[in-house]
This record gives C-alpha cells, sequence and structure tokens, in this order.
C-alpha cells in the first residue's frame, strides 16, 4: 500500500512499529503502542487514515482500543502478512474541550475512597484535575473512553455488574473513566453523574455523539 505522494512522487515515510499477531483465521491483531498517550492516539489517528485512503483488500472491519487494532478480513482471505503502515504528516490535532457538569453522588463513591485509601473529597478533587482526552469511542453508542485518569483512582470492576446502569452515569473502571450515553448493563463503579446528554438517537449521525475522538473533556462538580 501506499500512503504518501505528492506530484505523483512517492514519499519514503518509516514503518509504524507493530507487534502483529494473527487472530483466528480471518484476523490480524496490531499492537502499536505500549500503553495509552497522546502520542498513541496520534499513531492510531495515522493507521485510521490510512485504512481510510487505502484499505487492504477484503478489509471488513478495523476495530480501535487504545493500544491495538483489530483488522478483520472476508473469511478465507486475510492476508499471510500483516498489512504495514507508516509515519506520515498529519495536520495538528483538532480537539474541542468538552466541560461535564458532574454530581458526585455515585453509589460506589465511598467504595472508591475506601479502595484508595483517601477521603471521598480527595477522590473528587484527583478525578476534577486532570484534562482528559477522548481516545475511542465504543461498548455502547457514544461511550467515551478517557485517557488521563490519575492512577491513584484506578478501582477494579465490580464483581457482579449491574443490570442497568442509567444514561449520565460516570464511573471509574480499572484505569479508566468514563459516561454511560444510555441505560445499559455495566460494571464500572459509579461515582458521580451528569445531565448531558451524551448521545441522542434521533440527531443526525453527524450530531448524535457528544464526544469525538481528539475531544479533551473536564469535569467541573456541581453541587447537589
Amino acid at each position: 500500500m501506499v500512503f504518501a505522494v505528492t506530484n505523483s512522487t512517492i514519499i519514503t515515510s518509516k514503518l509504524l512499529p507493530c507487534r502483529n499477531k494473527r487472530y483466528g483465521a480471518d484476523a490480524w491483531l496490531m499492537e502499536f503502542a505500549e500503553q495509552a498517550s497522546d502520542e498513541s492516539f496520534a499513531v492510531a489517528g495515522m493507521i485510521r487514515q490510512q485504512l481510510m485512503n487505502d484499505p487492504p483488500i477484503h478489509l471488513i472491519e478495523s476495530t480501535f482500543s487504545y493500544t491495538r487494532v483489530l483488522l478483520e478480513f472476508t473469511k478465507g482471505h486475510c492476508p499471510e502478512e500483516a498489512p504495514k503502515f507508516f509515519h506520515v504528516d498529519q495536520p495538528g490535532m483538532i480537539s474541542r474541550e468538552k466541560i461535564i457538569p458532574c454530581r458526585y453522588d455515585g453509589p460506589d463513591l465511598e467504595r472508591v475512597a475506601r479502595h484508595c485509601g483517601m477521603p471521598i473529597d480527595e477522590v473528587i478533587a484527583r478525578h476534577c484535575a486532570p484534562l482528559y482526552r477522548v481516545h475511542f469511542l465504543g461498548f455502547a453508542p457514544g461511550f467515551p473512553y478517557l485517557s488521563g485518569l490519575d492512577p491513584l483512582l484506578s478501582t477494579p470492576r465490580l464483581d457482579a455488574p449491574r443490570s442497568v446502569i442509567p444514561a449520565g452515569a460516570i464511573g471509574i473502571g480499572g484505569e479508566q473513566t468514563g459516561i454511560y450515553p444510555l441505560p445499559t448493563p455495566g460494571g464500572w463503579n459509579l461515582i458521580g453523574h451528569t445531565t448531558l446528554e451524551i448521545f441522542q438517537p434521533s440527531a443526525a449521525i453527524d450530531s448524535a455523539f457528544h464526544f469525538q475522538p481528539g475531544d479533551t473533556v473536564r469535569f467541573v462538580p456541581i453541587d447537589l
């Protein structure tokens, strides 16, 4: 695949380092970073753009996480070697800052504080302090996976997931934080909620989601 061409001249680009392994008979799992960061987000953007510009033949779906991409191919047509991707110049990252008012009244707030060994007020302060970044949407329509959670707030998911979590609930699951866009089962620790509509299913596709990958997010506590 050729990805960088100007005036019919091929621009030599450095290969992106990826650890690749077959994932079943018809897919490749490609790891392009060791941990979530702005750099890993930029690399994911390079790969996503190259897949849009020149997708491998028989590719039917690509699914991104913070550090990996799963490439699924038509049954019986998975290439013998993993596709190659390259460092390419990209325009500056477009970033919209989203302010999320949060009432810190979640049923698991005390559990998180107890697990982390700190008062509830400190949990709230540490959760509000970072400027998070939306790395991708997934699991449920419009659910933002946010990087930047203070490591001291890392809390294991619930042993028994709830059957229904209300829309707008804000939770911590392991080393991640996120916002549930609609009522759905889930096992994250609920520490608060927002009244903002994160997902509007009746809206046009380009305005249905409150977040897009690359957005930054700041939580602002509001009184009960």
